[in-house]
């Protein structure tokens, strides 16, 4: 173990670190099996004592994190017209594409700077941004935006577990990634949460207008004694809604 640390001490606090931390943060925007949150993390418990420093740890995950987007979403561009020429009217590609489409052009940036905390969700959105044709000026500011906010969230965890270990940065390193999955879980939670509750109001809603219309036909139909045969007939008492 004290070969590891020794290992990463060198590793985190040697001038390299900077750009290795930068093409991390990139390609990670682009093929989202690279470790970036960890690794600004990490950066961020030894920043604690004073190598490397935070705000080069903050600045160049966040450029990494933008340029990633960047190549995400031009790939997206450069499939989008393949995808747009193959889905023919009524196909179910064609609805899912204009779908995303207007999901995109009501709330896209609300969703990129959402998604940029979801390893693997955030590349999902940008290649559909980018094959929808999502504006380029206003992905880069959301981009931007997301970016920030995300480098400065993992490196103030992971500084955080510096200051509560600073003489043990594995304990640091694990409460900075501890209380980023805690805040993942409880994102996912409050999710699943929503949408359940969406389902039962569909459901609750659904229902009232059921009953609105039974109690409508009820309203419009006079039961009548039992005629003939003890069979019930009924009259009609009143026009039924709608008419």
């Amino acid at each position: 173990m004290d070969g590891i640390m020794g290992m990463v001490d060198t590793a985190v606090t040697s001038p390299w670190f900077y750009l290795v931390l930068f093409a991390v943060a990139a390609i990670d925007g682009f093929f989202p099996v690279v470790p970036s949150e960890s690794m600004v993390i990490t950066a961020g418990v030894y920043a604690a004592g004073g190598q490397p420093e935070l705000a080069p740890v903050v600045a160049l995950a966040a450029a990494g994190a933008f340029v990633g987007d960047h190549v995400s979403y031009l790939v997206g561009r450069r499939a989008g017209g393949r995808l747009v020429r193959g889905a023919r009217p009524g196909t179910r590609r064609h609805a899912a594409l204009g779908w995303a489409r207007r999901t995109m052009a009501e709330r896209g940036g609300l969703i990129l700077v959402v998604a940029r905390y979801v390893p693997g969700g955030r590349t999902a959105v940008t290649v559909t941004m980018g094959a929808v044709g999502y504006r380029l000026r206003s992905f880069s500011l959301f981009a931007a935006v997301a970016a920030v906010s995300w480098a400065l969230y993992g490196a103030l965890l992971g500084y955080v577990g510096g200051v509560a270990f600073e003489d043990e940065p594995l304990k640091g390193v694990a409460v900075g990634l501890g209380l980023a999955l805690g805040v993942t879980a409880t994102v996912e939670v409050v999710r699943f949460a929503r949408r359940r509750r969406g389902a039962a109001d569909t459901a609750v809603a659904g229902a009232g207008v059921d009953a609105g219309v039974d109690a409508g036909v009820d309203a419009g139909v006079e039961r009548s004694p039992e005629g003939p045969g003890g069979r019930r007939t009924a009259a009609r008492v009143g026009p039924l809604p709608g008419e």
